[in-house]
């Protein structure tokens, strides 16, 4: 019997369930798209970090991939203007996530890199907001990924952002996920910033 084919549809952010099963998600492909189970002491706090502010403050460009059961085995999060989504963050979110995470970690550790995140969030430069003041991000549980379905939601998000008017969209890949980077610059996307640990891509989305 042939497997139904996988559904986009927006995601649930009001639906305590639907969190917990994105932050899985991202858990579970948060080491170059495989399974950081096990390397983060606070498994959560990838979640607090890579997607529950877009639940949180950008829920209308948030869609999951889903499958049976309509249980999601990927997901896609945006923001339309990265510059004002970064400012709610500083104002709104990541005092909440502050507050929650206390005590030491290891230094040099997952963790560590995650907290540093989280005390110092990064701020993206006006000359890559500018002209693509979207950005995205996207993960895919193995059983999920090809078949075109990293594409739909790619092609799901594009279209949103046609509709609004917003001229360009951006994101970042760890320069050494080249699975990642190779997917990016198949769908569209371009070199910005060829940085030795973070690539930048973009796409104009509007004539």
């Amino acid at each position: 019997m042939t497997a139904a084919p996988l559904l986009v549809r927006p995601a649930r952010a009001g639906d305590p369930e639907e969190v917990r099963r994105l932050y899985e998600i991202c858990l579970r492909t948060a080491a170059l798209g495989r399974d950081a189970t096990g390397l983060v002491g606070d498994p959560r706090l990838l979640g607090d970090v890579f997607v529950g502010p877009y639940l949180a403050h950008s829920p209308d460009l948030a869609w999951v991939l889903a499958g049976e059961a309509d249980k999601a085995v990927g997901y896609i999060l945006a923001a339309a203007d990265t510059a004002a989504f970064e400012r709610e963050l500083d104002r709104l979110w990541w005092p909440r996530v502050r507050r929650r995470v206390t005590g030491p970690v290891k230094a040099g550790s997952p963790d560590a890199w995650l907290r540093s995140y989280v005390d110092d969030p990064p701020h993206t430069p006006e000359s890559i907001t500018g002209r693509y003041p979207a950005h995205m991000h996207i993960d895919l549980l193995p059983e999920a990924q090809g078949g075109g379905n990293g594409r739909r939601l790619c092609a799901t998000v594009i279209e949103a952002l046609r509709e609004r008017g917003v001229p360009g969209l951006h994101l970042g890949v760890n320069a050494r996920n080249g699975n990642a980077l190779g997917f990016y610059e198949h769908v569209g996307f371009a070199m910005l910033d060829d940085g030795p640990e973070t690539k930048i891509l973009g796409m104009r989305t509007t004539p």
